[in-house]
């Protein structure tokens, strides 16, 4: 009986570890078809990437840069043309 009873439980317990590893593999092929929709759903949404995210920051501190140097540019010609032409000089 000690024999069979061993057997049953080698059965069990090689039972148990196929379903373990047929679990892993359902778990593994959810996961890659969630992540597949998931991306599908976010493509179709046209969300913006981070690379792209990111290169749009640098412009905009790069345009914001260049505004703010522009507009000193510009007070200092205000300024100027406002010493030499005080009533050329128009406000609005």
């Amino acid at each position: 009986m000690t024999q069979s009873s061993n057997r049953l439980f080698d059965e069990l317990a090689r039972l148990a570890t196929d379903a373990a590893g047929a679990a892993q593999g359902v778990r593994r092929e959810m996961e890659t078809v969630v992540k597949t929709q998931i991306e599908r759903f976010i493509k179709d949404m046209d969300v913006a990437t981070r690379e792209e995210v990111e290169v749009l920051r640098e412009m905009v501190a790069a345009v914001r840069e260049e505004n703010e140097r522009l507009e000193a540019r510009v007070a200092a010609l205000e300024a100027k043309l406002g010493q030499s032409e005080p009533s050329k000089l128009t406000t609005s």
